[in-house]
This record gives C-alpha cells, sequence and structure tokens, in this order.
C-alpha cells in the first residue's frame, strides 16, 4: 500500500523550480525550411568518377570500332532463324531446369532417406552422371539406337509387351538434348538440394516431428522451405550454367541458339558480329533469370530476416522520389499499443492423459543416460522434473514423445504404449507414420523453441491442426487466433518468429503445442533459453495450464515455480530418479543427502 506523508504545520516546504516557459511562437526556428545538405564522401566520388571513365572507355573501344560490325549485328540481332534459334534454347533450358529439379528433389530425399537402398541407387545416380562430361553423354544418348534397336513398354523379364517403339524414330535430337540435359542437371542440383535439408536445424525436424506431422509434411512443408535460402543461390548459378549449356547440343546438329548461329556465320563469315548476337541473348537470358532469383530470394526471405530487402521497383522509386523533408511540427506517430492481455483459459481442452514410465533405459555410445527409470504421472497433473545438467531429464522427456527410441522398458499413455500397438500378449511396433498420428496427444514445448522461421506465428500454430488433425484452414485459423489470445499475442499473428522477443517466441510455441489439445504437455526447460526478465510471462501461461486439467511434465531448474505450482516433484540424478513426492516433502525436507546438496546450490 502507498502511503502519503504529511508536512507538519508550521514547516516552509521548499518547492521545487517551476519548467521553463515555452518559447513564444515567434521565436521558435522554422527548421522545415532550412536546406539539408547530405554527408559528402570524398572517396566515393573519386571511385565513381574513375568508374565512370573506365566505362566511357571501354564503350568507346566497342562502339567506336568499326570491326566490331554493328550494323550486321543490328541486321540480324531480331532475324528470324536466331529467334527459333533462341525459342529452342529457351525451351531446352526450362525443361531441363524443371525436369532436373524435380528428379534432383526426390534423389536429395532419397539421400538422406533411412533407406540404405535408396541411399545407395541416388548416390550411385549422381556419381555416374556427374563423372560422364555432357558432351559425352548427348552422343551416347543420340546412338541410343546402336544399343537398343526398339524401346518397348511392358512387365520385365516376361514376353508381355504393351508398346512397342524404334529408338532411333522415338529418341530424336532434341529428345536426346533434353533427356542429357535433365540427367546431367539433375545430379548437380541433388546435391545443392541436399546440402540445403543438411543446413535446416535438426530443432525444425525435430520440432515436426513432436507434432505428428507426416514425413511428406515435413519435407515439402517445413524442411524445404527453410532450405530454400541455401539451395537459391547456387541452384540459379546452376541454372545460368544450364543456359549456356544448352550451346553443348550443337554436337547434335540441333538449332538452337548457339549452332544456329554458326551456321549464318559460316556462311557470311561475319564471325565476330554473329558471337555478340548469341552475347547479347545470353546476356538478356541471364539478366532475366538474376532479377527472378532475387524475387525468389525475396520471398523466402520471409521469417529469417527482420526486414525484407526492396523490390527491384521499390530500389528504383526510392532513387527517383526525393529524400522526406525532415520537420519538427510534424505529429509524433502514434506509439504501438500495448499487446492485450492474455485472457484466461476458459475451458480446458482434451482430458489430461495418465502417464507410466516402466523400467526405461536409454544409452548414447555405450554411456547409460537413463537407468531403468520407473514413473507414474496421474491424470491432470503437474510434475516437475529436476536435477542437474546431464541426469537424463530432456532424454526422459523425449522417450515419452517417441522422438528418442529407449533401449528397454516401455512408456504407456492412457494405457497405449508408445511405439508399439498390443493385441493380446503381443507387441507391434508402429511404423513412423503410426507413430507420428499417436504422436499428436503428447505436446513438446521445446527449450529453444524450434519455432518454424519461415513461417508466420498464426502458421506456426494453425500448421499441425490442419495436416493432422484435417481441420479446415479457417477452421484451425480461427483456433490458433483464439490460442494465441490466450498466451497475450493475439496482436502478433501476422509476425514471423524472428520478430519476436524470446518470451513471446516461447508463448507461441505453447500454443503450437496446444493447438493440437493434446493430453499430455511436455516441458524442456522453457525458460533457460530466457532473459531473467522474461522468464515471469512464460511461467504465468504454465501456471494458467495447470488449472485446464491437461497432464503437465515440466523440467526446470525454476524451484520456486516447482514449488507453487507442481503436484508432484521427481529428482533425477544419474539417469535414476532418487527421490519424488509433494512439493513441500520433496523441496523443503529432502531424504537423499544428493538432492539436499542440489538444493543447497540452486536455493
Amino acid at each position: 500500500m502507498n502511503t502519503t506523508t504529511l508536512a507538519p504545520p508550521n514547516v516552509a516546504i521548499e518547492q521545487a523550480p517551476a519548467a521553463p516557459a515555452p518559447a513564444p511562437a515567434s521565436r521558435r526556428r522554422d527548421y522545415a525550411s532550412l536546406r539539408i545538405v547530405p554527408a559528402r564522401y570524398p572517396a566515393r566520388t573519386v571511385g565513381t568518377i574513375i568508374s565512370l571513365v573506365l566505362m566511357g572507355a571501354v564503350l568507346n573501344s566497342v562502339l567506336g570500332n568499326p570491326r566490331w560490325g554493328w550494323p550486321v549485328f543490328a541486321e540480324w540481332f531480331f532475324a528470324e532463324p536466331v529467334l527459333v534459334g533462341l525459342g529452342r534454347t529457351l525451351v531446352l533450358t526450362a525443361l531441363g531446369a524443371a525436369l532436373g529439379f524435380t528428379l534432383g528433389t526426390g534423389l536429395a530425399l532419397a539421400r538422406v532417406s533411412r533407406s540404405p537402398l535408396l541411399r545407395a541407387l541416388a548416390w550411385t545416380f549422381v556419381w555416374i552422371f556427374r563423372s560422364i562430361p555432357l558432351i559425352v553423354l548427348l552422343l551416347i544418348l543420340n546412338n541410343l539406337g546402336y544399343l537398343y534397336e526398339t524401346v518397348w513398354l511392358g512387365v520385365p523379364f516376361t514376353n508381355i509387351t504393351w508398346a512397342e517403339w524404334s529408338t532411333t524414330q522415338l529418341v530424336t535430337p532434341f529428345l536426346a538434348a533434353v533427356i542429357g540435359l535433365t540427367l546431367n542437371q539433375a545430379a548437380y542440383s541433388s546435391e545443392i538440394i541436399r546440402g540445403g535439408i543438411l543446413s535446416v536445424d535438426q530443432g525444425q525436424h525435430e520440432a515436426a516431428a513432436a507434432l505428428g506431422l507426416p514425413r511428406r509434411h515435413q519435407a515439402f512443408r517445413i524442411v524445404l522451405p527453410q532450405a530454400m535460402r541455401s539451395i537459391l543461390p547456387s541452384a540459379f548459378n546452376d541454372i545460368i550454367g544450364l543456359a549456356k549449356g544448352t550451346s553443348n547440343a550443337y554436337i547434335l546438329a540441333l538449332p538452337e541458339l548457339f549452332y544456329t548461329i554458326q551456321i549464318i556465320y559460316r556462311r557470311n563469315l561475319e564471325v565476330i558480329p554473329l558471337l555478340m548476337v548469341a552475347t547479347v541473348w545470353y546476356l538478356i537470358i541471364l539478366s532475366v533469370l538474376s532479377i527472378i532469383q532475387a524475387q525468389v530470394e525475396r520471398h523466402y526471405a520471409r521469417g529469417a530476416l527482420r526486414q525484407l530487402p526492396p523490390t527491384l521497383l521499390g530500389r528504383a522509386w526510392a532513387w527517383l522520389r526525393p529524400a522526406p523533408v525532415p520537420s519538427v511540427d510534424a505529429a509524433p506517430a502514434a506509439a504501438d499499443e500495448p499487446p492485450a492481455r492474455a485472457a484466461a483459459w476458459t475451458h480446458s481442452h482434451s482430458r489430461g492423459g495418465q502417464v507410466e514410465v516402466q523400467a526405461v533405459s536409454k544409452s548414447y555410445n555405450g554411456v547409460r543416460v537413463l537407468n531403468h527409470v520407473s514413473l507414474h504421472v496421474p491424470s491432470g497433473s503437474v510434475t516437475v522434473i529436476l536435477g542437474q545438467s546431464g541426469s537424463g531429464k530432456s532424454t526422459l522427456l523425449r522417450s515419452i514423445n517417441h522422438l528418442e527410441r529407449v533401449d528397454s522398458g516401455f512408456i504407456a499413455i492412457d494405457g497405449e504404449l508408445v511405439g508399439y500397438r498390443q493385441e493380446g500378449d503381443t507387441l507391434y511396433e508402429l511404423k513412423e507414420k503410426d507413430i507420428l498420428s499417436r504422436r499428436a496427444d503428447v505436446g513438446m514445448v521445446f527449450q529453444n523453441f524450434n519455432l518454424f522461421p519461415h513461417l508466420s506465428v498464426l502458421d506456426n500454430v494453425a500448421e499441425a491442426p490442419v495436416s493432422v488433425r484435417g481441420l479446415p484452414r479457417a477452421e484451425a485459423q480461427a483456433l490458433a487466433r483464439e490460442l494465441l489470445a490466450r498466451v497475450g499475442l493475439a496482436h502478433k499473428a501476422d509476425a514471423f518468429p524472428r520478430q519476436l522477443s524470446g518470451g513471446q517466441q516461447q508463448r507461441v510455441a505453447i500454443a503450437r503445442a496446444l493447438a493440437l489439445k493434446p493430453k499430455v504437455l511436455l516441458f524442456d526447460e522453457p525458460t533457460s533459453a530466457l532473459d531473467p526478465e522474461l522468464v515471469n510471462e512464460v511461467l504465468d501461461v504454465i501456471k494458467e495450464l495447470a488449472r485446464t486439467g491437461t497432464t503437465l511434465l515440466i523440467v526446470t531448474h525454476e524451484i520456486g515455480f516447482a514449488r507453487e505450482v507442481a503436484d508432484h516433484v521427481v529428482f533425477m540424478d544419474q539417469g535414476r530418479i532418487i527421490e519424488s513426492g509433494h512439493p513441500d516433502k520433496v523441496l523443503q525436507q529432502p531424504d537423499q543427502p544428493r538432492l539436499r546438496e542440489f538444493l543447497a546450490k540452486v536455493l
């Protein structure tokens, strides 16, 4: 309670000096009318002058030299044979890029798959077609009729044939060029795409798996969009190389741009002007590809950059428009409205699940991380797991969510074993898609948030309900907005994770996990990656969740928080649970000396 101390009577109180009165309007300076002189950079000016001189010298040398044959260049630049060859070059580039990157994506996914056979086949394909020079490959394909007289469609190793064609008639020079460019492009593009996939943080894979997203959905909705920022520069560099590489088709006498130019200059002997025709057209093609690359990279920069780079038109407009004139009399910009207070959890989510852990063990490289751990977590309870780093707390949580496969023992949620299907006295190990489906009932909030940076806050929360629960996107987005309101972030729905503070990102991660309405919610040190000032805002949300009936398992070092919200406290050391019970007993009167030692250090 605030109190006010009154001055005793007859005691003079010294008053603070009055603030100076504002100056009359007539004495104010009109800063808006002053001329603004930009800063001077002499080195930039000198560099600009030198660049202009060099450019002028080069242009004078090229345009002023009659031996370049510019009249001949102008005559043939838009000639019909040249345009037909240009069109064929563009078609070869488009087909080679589209088919090559489609096949390359499949090869890249095969290279990172769990199937040894798929990995071996993909590696062999890449090894072969990166080894064969493109010209040699084109010649082999063009002479395929020498090896195989016919191409047939039917059942292998039988005499059943549905259709048959002459190889020489089927594999034309154009088709040989398309196939050759596709195979060559796929071999290189697969490694570019694989490198992009490997650049995505492992936490993103785990977050997608923890939500129960199908593996195909994980690949094409979560992993590949994030990998695109690493893929795009090399991919467009490869496409530009492909556009120039189509000139290798001249070996097949295919009249693309370069072969057409050769035919013309062999007839009129104007070699340099005709080569300049090809050069300028290649420059135009590659300039267009570079512009497309910039726009595609800008698209995939969403979520990775706090502010997107301007578009090409935006840059041009910024260069042409006059600089804004500052004015002190301008009205100040409206301050951001404070975020709405988190709404109360007015109704519960799914009934909390009961978790049973029985004699679970887990080792990494021969080191026992979990050692016959057994734990019973009642439905709707809040269990806090304490222990020093390396005691097995996080591994236990990840095992409950089946992100880690245990070596021995069993984990069950509401009587359903994690990772297995029981039929009578027999357990059948679940396939990956079934594990993902069941995992949707066990939400997880990670220590480092693991939000999908390429998706907005709204899409982060709505993604799993659409893909896993099958909700219509409009309904999923309505649910997402409701959950964001409950964690106090309704005004951040259209923001990207990188634009949020750590505490805000963690609250979004909580909303994302809740969107599937899980029976059990796992928190893996949800505040350890946060600044002290942001810890309370996350803990407040968890306190509200503790009243909803969802079963919570929380790994944390916040002893005061554990004492306040937990129904049960578990202390782990060296992969074992050495003490558990009610918070008042475990935290105030521990039986084990190791726990007393731990509490003495953290309290």
